[in-house]
């Protein structure tokens, strides 16, 4: 399995980052190279067909594509982020079954939580699962802000499945289950449709669950307990905060770029700049590694201040770049327009920044 991104595979994201910015489709061309690069089994244990690579491999392999297409790593995070969960809380028959093709990039996973109406929190759900006579459940309702909608051959869906919630804090909440529901389950409706700022080729929609029916055998967790598998989602240190790190190396590599076309490197002004900038993008870096280190006291707490800190960097490095290089921007300022939009699309993505802010910020009543 690869854990970098070689050079054929890097040109290709880049031209695809360039179109799907113009067209807002996703490029399913670039996404089965993707799927046949290796690089999707980063997270997956060994024994599974990965090469049990940790959060800090998986943030690097994240970065490194954001750097030159940040759709695409959206993409790969979301599929990292389902091969953890199914490795962290899935019995030994859903690992077996389902780990091997999603190392192997035979399959892609995204997930489906978010849903009009329910919140950044994710605690007023509308989309139930009801539980059948033969054990099976019921999934109908639909789901927002699915990133790889209608192309993931595997979908981790958030529902209410016990009473309307009573608590009011945290993320997610009580009398929710996951479920894994393929592709090809004729209760699920993925589709397009969402025109987006930012991130506009990752095939961010809509999933309609219709008559959904799932075996129990596809339920992850415990009935009822997926704010549990949601609270230990940050624990893991894969952050949203490596997308924006790789998003602020492309915008700084645009203005060094830019620099050495023009000689603008002997100004010593220009020259101290582009050293600023440098300096803001790896304090970024630094807060995402310790993240996937989890070598703090708290990596859970690590992990928010990672994307609330890698985030609002890289917004404000790509707003500085574009800055520098004035009239020279705005004349082929395409590349840069689009990290921008790419990068605030981040603070959006969930846990949302604010969110991020509230569920810190509760670290300090205790």
């Amino acid at each position: 399995m690869r854990t970098d991104i070689n050079s054929t595979l890097r040109t290709q994201l880049r031209t695809s980052a360039a179109t799907t910015a113009r067209t807002g489709e996703p490029d399913r061309e670039v996404v089965a190279e993707l799927r046949a690069s290796g690089l999707l089994g980063i997270g997956v244990p060994v024994e599974y067909g990965g090469t049990g690579g940790t959060a800090a491999d998986v943030n690097r392999v994240v970065e490194e594509i954001a750097s030159v297409n940040a759709s695409l790593a959206i993409i790969a995070f979301q599929h990292f982020a389902v091969c953890a969960r199914i490795t962290e809380w899935g019995t030994p028959e859903q690992r077996a079954r389902l780990l091997p093709a999603l190392a192997d990039g035979t399959w892609l996973a995204a997930s489906a939580w978010s849903e009009p109406g329910a919140g950044a929190a994710k605690r007023h759900l509308s989309s139930t699962g009801v539980r059948r006579h033969d054990g099976s459940w019921q999934l109908d309702g639909a789901k927002s802000f699915t990133t790889g909608a209608g192309l993931a051959d595997l979908y981790l869906v958030l529902v209410r499945t016990g009473p309307a919630p009573t608590d009011s804090g945290g993320y997610g909440a009580t009398g929710q289950t996951f479920f894994l529901v393929t592709a090809d389950n004729p209760g699920i409706r993925p589709r397009l449709g969402l025109d987006l700022i930012g991130m506009r080729g990752s095939a961010t929609g809509l999933v309609g669950l219709e008559r959904c029916a799932v075996p129990d055998a596809d339920r992850l967790g415990a009935t009822d307990g997926a704010q549990q598998v949601i609270a230990q989602v940050r624990e893991s240190g894969a952050t949203l905060g490596a997308v924006s790190v790789g998003i602020a190396q492309a915008a700084l590599d645009i203005a060094v770029c830019h620099a050495n076309r023009h000689d603008l490197l002997t100004v010593p002004m220009f020259r101290h700049r582009l050293t600023e900038l440098a300096t803001h993008l790896e304090s970024a870096r630094a807060l995402v590694d310790r993240a996937g280190a989890r070598t703090a006291p708290n990596p859970g707490l690590t992990t928010l201040y990672s994307k609330l800190y890698a985030s609002s960097a890289a917004e404000e490095i790509c707003l500085d770049v574009a800055r520098l290089l004035g009239s020279a921007g705005y004349q082929a300022g395409e590349g840069l327009t689009r990290l921008l939009a790419d990068a605030r699309g981040v603070a959006l993505m969930g846990p949302t920044n604010d969110l991020c802010r509230e569920l810190a910020a509760a670290s300090w009543e205790h």
